[in-house]
């Protein structure tokens, strides 16, 4: 391989490295359903609360 090569896939790798680092994801972090519950339960009850007053 000539050394030109050698070095365009050297900084071909750092550069995906890089673009892969500061990449944002637009979808949103993934909740377990065991926190979805508590939530769902903490929302219902504050709801209820507020109902009853």
């Amino acid at each position: 391989m000539n050394r030109k090569n050698k070095l365009q896939k050297i900084h071909d790798k750092r550069l995906k490295r890089h673009r892969a680092k500061t990449k944002t994801s637009s979808k949103p972090p993934y909740i377990c359903k065991a926190d979805r519950a508590k939530a769902e339960a903490k929302k219902s009850a504050e709801e209820f609360n507020t109902e009853q007053e």
